[in-house]
């Protein structure tokens, strides 16, 4: 017998938010498969985005050269059909199978992967994870852009002018030689620009085919007797260890052996993009559904602002017999309750995360629900604290606020199985033990406040919690944590709730004092976690940029010894947690509600699930394909 809440649950919105589905869903024939992307999708360039509602689709309508196994992640043929390690664990060769095609038909070949790869390192595409292609030599020295140069360096020069007969937005003409020196220009007059554009305050001498040339980074072309325009100055891609000897072979050079690197370039960040549907349309038009190239399993056939993103299986996929079903909608539904109503309605087929109040009433659910099952999940649910602004930027405020968080109570009241979370790391993963923050202590807190100036909160400016709408246990779990502080530290604090794309941006401008935060490993190690935090990664969005754990994390990606680099990784999590940039809430469990005619779909420690990989059995009604070390379920857990 089901719970009495959810029947309550639906009668409240049915009326209401669930309306304006049906309307719309009864203007197109059904698709065979719907599910809740929750919000509105960011892009569909593989390159900018960071978010599960993104990574759903691109995982859908490209392919990388590997993907990843829908059950344990490892790395499965993709593009590549195989591939081959050299001895000492850096150098990857990839076989580009030669079945593998655009949406258009044309071949994909290795120089597709290679152009990718150098758009996604280039520092103008703004890619958010493109620390993850650090692992190449010479690629971390190619994105960080001129700033990253030395004398002596290869360099390649992009002119404003494009070449004869190039594509509207193609890069521009390319020139290339040794870098001979790197001239401060002292005569800008600019305070802004000469605190934070290094191109813009510095000339760089080049020896070009033998001669000496000046160039200056511009916006704009602009005459000048002294230099010449161009619009980026780089290390020469050829010192990036990434090549493609033939349309069919794709060479990946590392800096160090890494055994996660197949699984990594699995990620959709790493998605092949087609260089002639880039430079034709530009961005962002080149991602419209009328423009949009790609080679995954499906194909975007239309996307409604706030309705819907239809996919339909591609014609040209390789694999193409092995995908289920012929037309997909990703529905745009913010509301968890609005979710689960269209659910239990028959209108979607699976849910990816019920809330919490939602989830506590199925897993007390007699009999037991046969389409809810939690797993552990590879995450961290986490405040962020704006270390540039003051008073973040002093520790001892940092770890007051800390330290006067019940993480108890918050899941008490707002969770639904998660586990309360002192480490940035979760556990689980084999041969590493996560290092903890400050523990929970009023009395400290308060004497670091004092300490800090601010006895009893006296003088302390209002404290600001931003969260991003579409899912209520982020206002709840702010609501807690203003409470908390209030309470503990005697200090005023306000909440801001953004729609996604606003959050995405403000957090990514440091536009916060305090910011809701989550991550997903992108792979089963504790790196992935740790490296966010570096200083110049593009994920960061703290501010934070401590030179001592910036080379720990150089230093356990040159370790070769896998119990030495563990030591390290833990010593960069002993040092994060002491600084506190960040505060670990709790740790994830996976809420998908699914329906049970839907197979081939598995609990996996990064909650990632590939659609092409689904398929349906209607004579199918117990429980899906779940993993059995699941969430326990809990009598009484109301």
């Amino acid at each position: 017998m089901q719970s009495r809440l959810l029947p309550l649950l639906f009668l409240l919105s049915a009326g209401l938010a669930g309306v304006a589905w049906i309307v719309n869903q009864g203007r197109l024939e059904p698709a065979d498969f719907a599910f809740a992307n929750e919000t509105e999708v960011q892009s569909l360039d593989p390159a900018v985005v960071s978010g599960q509602p993104e990574g759903r689709i691109i995982w859908s309508i490209y392919e990388a050269l590997v993907q990843l196994d829908p059950e344990d992640r490892s790395a499965k043929p993709g593009v590549a059909e195989s591939w081959e390690v050299s001895e000492d664990g850096r150098t990857y060769t990839w076989a580009i199978r030669k079945d593998a095609k655009w949406s258009n038909g044309e071949p994909l070949t290795a120089e597709d992967f290679e152009y990718t790869f150098r758009r996604f390192l280039d520092p103008t595409t703004g890619a958010k994870y493109a620390q993850a292609m650090w692992y190449v030599t010479g690629a971390r020295k190619y994105s960080q852009g001129a700033s990253g140069l030395k004398v002596g360096d290869a360099v390649e020069i992009e002119l404003h002018q494009r070449p004869e007969g190039a594509l509207t937005h193609a890069r521009g003409q390319m020139l290339r030689g040794e870098l001979l020196s790197i001239d401060r220009d002292t005569g800008y007059e600019d305070a802004e620009v000469e605190a934070k554009d290094y191109t813009r305050r510095h000339s760089f001498l080049v020896a070009v085919d033998g001669e000496e040339r000046r160039f200056h980074v511009t916006v704009e072309p602009s005459p000048s007797e002294e230099w010449q325009d161009c619009k980026a100055i780089l290390l020469d891609f050829s010192e990036v260890g990434i090549r493609a000897p033939n349309p069919y072979t794709l060479i990946t050079e590392l800096e160090s052996p890494t055994p996660f690197w197949p699984e990594l370039i699995g990620f959709y960040a790493m998605s092949p993009v087609n260089k002639t549907c880039i430079e034709t349309h530009g961005s962002p038009d080149w991602t419209y559904p009328e423009n949009i190239v790609t080679n995954g399993p499906y194909e975007v056939q239309f996307r409604r602002i706030r309705d819907r993103i239809r996919l339909v299986k591609s014609p040209t996929y390789w694999n193409r017999d092995k995908v289920s079903f012929n037309v997909i909608d990703a529905m745009v539904i913010e509301q968890t309750v609005t979710q689960f109503n269209m659910y239990e309605t028959g209108q979607i087929d699976w849910v990816p995360k019920v809330s919490p109040l939602i989830s506590r009433e199925l897993m007390a659910a007699d009999p037991p629900r046969p389409d809810y099952n939690p797993g552990v999940q590879l995450a961290t649910y986490f405040y962020a604290f704006n270390v540039t602004r003051p008073p973040y930027n002093d520790v001892r405020v940092r770890r007051a606020l800390a330290m006067a968080l019940d993480r108890d109570e918050i899941i008490a009241t707002a969770g639904a199985g998660e586990m309360p979370a002192r480490t940035m790391v979760p556990p689980g993963i084999p041969g590493y033990t996560p290092q903890p923050c400050p523990p929970e202590d009023i009395e400290e807190a308060q004497r670091l406040m004092a300490e800090a100036g601010y006895p009893g909160g006296e003088g302390f400016a209002r404290v600001q919690i931003l969260y991003n709408s579409g899912f209520e246990q982020h206002e709840t779990i702010a609501e807690l944590v203003r409470k908390q502080w209030e309470k503990n530290l005697g200090i005023t604090v306000s909440t801001r709730k953004e729609e996604w794309g606003t959050f995405l941006n403000s957090t990514s401008r440091l536009n916060f004092e305090v910011a809701r935060r989550a991550w997903i490993g992108d792979y089963t190690d504790a790196n992935t976690f740790l490296d966010l935090f570096e200083g110049d990664n593009g994920n960061n969005q703290t501010g934070f940029d401590n030179p001592e754990y910036n080379d720990l994390i150089k230093a356990a990606g040159r370790e070769t010894d896998a119990a030495k680099r563990q030591e390290i990784l833990m010593e960069a999590e002993r040092l994060l947690m002491s600084e506190v940039p960040v505060v670990p809430i709790y740790t994830y469990v996976s809420r998908s509600l699914v329906r049970p005619s839907i197979q081939g779909f598995w609990n996996n420690l990064q909650d990632s699930h590939p659609l092409h990989t689904l398929y349906r059995d209607d004579e199918l009604t117990g429980p899906n394909n779940f993993m059995e070390d699941a969430v326990p379920r809990k009598e009484g857990s109301r």
